[in-house]
């Protein structure tokens, strides 16, 4: 997909990695933008945008440029900044160009301020900005007070502003909005239409010196040639100040697409309070990539054909912006902890041990050498408890009966399948212990043993099986009792099952089964 720009404005570059500037109708490739504000983690819905837009350039073919916006000095730094890249990182988005760092435009930013103040379409506004506030909240509603900074400003003759400006008194730069109305043709959204009479006439330059977050976006968007502008539809608004801004700069606009909202399960905007976090903590909790990518790409856009799982070569191929829902998409843990659980399932032992590895270790419960001297066993647990497994986390509880010597019992698991007839519970795992003691130790052979004995006891086989998975496990839920007791071992199945006899000695009965 090719876009022809014909505006080039011919600056000396302030990135130092980017393209020279194209001379008048290049076609140049699509180039979408990811700017994040090193303000605090990456979260949900920065993540679902980054994916987008990754997605997007990735199936045209395009460039992908991350720049940092870090121009609100107060709480953006470095280690916000470095964790944002490396959640990127994580989750697969890489880049081709930048990072770029807004605050190296500053110069570029007030020298193209200034030709706006030139040109007389922009003003200094030297009133006291509290007093704008107030006169806000007392204005009446008809929209007049919108123009007020304007009024003031045309008070003062060009000159006594530029001699006011020279001595020193504080003052912020605002945009002269033009009358009229602003329209683009949204990717997403359609026609869209702003009033300019209701748009104020925004502040460029903040009376420090820092450009404000409309005009410095609108202009390292078009110094970047960006040629698509994918982003939620909260800046809906902004996007029709920044326009304003293009056109008096006359600067090639990109095109617009605003992405829905993300919501909680009760309709208002996504925060902490609906389980949305950062996608460190997601990592940190042991979700799979895969899985996360899946489930953000599927908050707000919909690939048809009621695809869910997909991985994601699958996305990148799909996707389109024709796709992209107009209405606010719901956050929904279940939604991510079941594609999880599909994920775990088709991905091979061999990855999922690169993650659990090291955490298993973290844990105590084996140092990665021990693991790797039985690799072919540690894969083959893997592969059984992955299907039951949602994050990492639950691998690594799952896999604690296999590697703890001493187990810990569940007080349900014992009050359930073993006190309710404890004579009956302790007498089968007595007798177990013999059958299970003369098997070849496979888990068909294992199963057929247990099945026999069931049946020649006129037991339920959930009788029999209940009562020893909590002998070998203790707890009252595993994978197949046949597999797992395979990969326990001989040695440690009966002697667990020895320790579970020992303990329902004391005030068992004597009888037949």
């Amino acid at each position: 997909m090719t876009i022809s720009y014909r505006n080039c404005r011919g600056m000396v570059p302030q990135f130092a990695l980017l393209r020279p500037c194209m001379t008048t109708v290049d076609v140049m490739t699509v180039r979408v933008r990811f700017p994040p504000s090193p303000t605090g983690h990456l979260h949900v819905g920065g993540a679902r945008t980054a994916l987008f837009n990754w997605f997007f350039v990735r199936k045209h073919q395009g460039v992908f440029v991350l720049r940092i916006e870090d121009t609100d000095r107060d709480r953006s730094n470095s280690e916000h900044s470095a964790a944002i890249l490396e959640s990127l990182e994580w989750l697969g988005i890489d880049w081709d160009e930048g990072p770029y760092f807004q605050s190296d435009g500053v110069e570029r930013h007030r020298k193209e301020v200034r030709h706006l103040l030139e040109k007389g379409l922009a003003y200094r506004d030297f009133g006291d900005p509290e007093r704008l506030i107030n006169d806000r909240v007392n204005a009446k509603t008809d929209g007049t007070e919108k123009r007020e900074p304007r009024r003031q400003a045309e008070l003062i003759s060009r000159e006594e502003s530029e001699k006011k400006a020279l001595a020193g008194e504080p003052h912020a730069i605002r945009f002269k909005v033009p009358e009229g109305q602003t329209l683009w043709s949204d990717l997403v959204h359609g026609e869209m239409k702003f009033e300019n009479a209701d748009i104020e006439d925004l502040v460029i330059l903040r009376s420090d010196g820092s450009p404000t977050y409309n005009f410095a976006v609108a202009s390292d968007d078009a110094y970047q040639t960006i040629t698509h502008v994918i982003r939620g539809d909260d800046h809906l608004s902004n996007t029709a100040k920044q326009i304003l801004i293009y056109d008096a700069m006359g600067w090639t606009k990109p095109f617009f697409g605003h992405v829905p909202m993300i919501l909680g399960g009760d309709g208002k905007r996504l925060s902490k309070r609906h389980g949305a976090t950062s996608i460190q903590a997601y990592k940190e909790d042991g979700i799979l990539q895969p899985a996360l990518i899946n489930f953000l790409a599927l908050l707000g856009w919909s690939p048809g054909e009621d695809l869910e799982f997909m991985k994601v070569d699958e996305l990148i191929d799909k996707f389109s912006l024709e796709r992209v829902l107009k209405k606010g998409s719901i956050f929904d843990l279940k939604k991510l902890e079941w594609l999880s659980g599909k994920h775990f399932d088709s991905t091979s032992a061999e990855e999922i041990a690169t993650l659990l590895s090291p955490r298993l270790n973290l844990a105590g419960l084996a140092t990665e050498d021990e693991l790797s001297s039985k690799n072919d066993w540690y894969l083959a647990l893997i592969d059984l408890l992955k299907t039951r497994s949602r994050t990492v986390i639950d691998l690594v509880e799952l896999s604690k009966p296999f590697l703890k010597k001493e187990i810990d019992f569940e007080e349900e698991a014992i009050r359930k399948h073993w006190m309710k007839d404890q004579d009956r519970a302790r007498r089968i795992l007595v007798e177990l212990n013999a059958v299970l003691g003369e098997a070849d130790w496979q888990a068909d052979e294992l199963e057929s043993r247990i099945r026999l004995f069931a049946s020649d006891k006129g037991l339920k086989l959930g009788q029999v099986i209940h009562p020893l998975r909590v002998a070998v496990t203790g707890r009252e839920a595993s994978p197949s009792i046949f597999e797992v007791l395979y990969l326990l071992g001989r040695t440690c199945v009966l002697e667990r099952i020895g320790i579970a006899i020992d303990y329902l000695e004391s005030s068992a009965g004597e009888g037949e089964l």
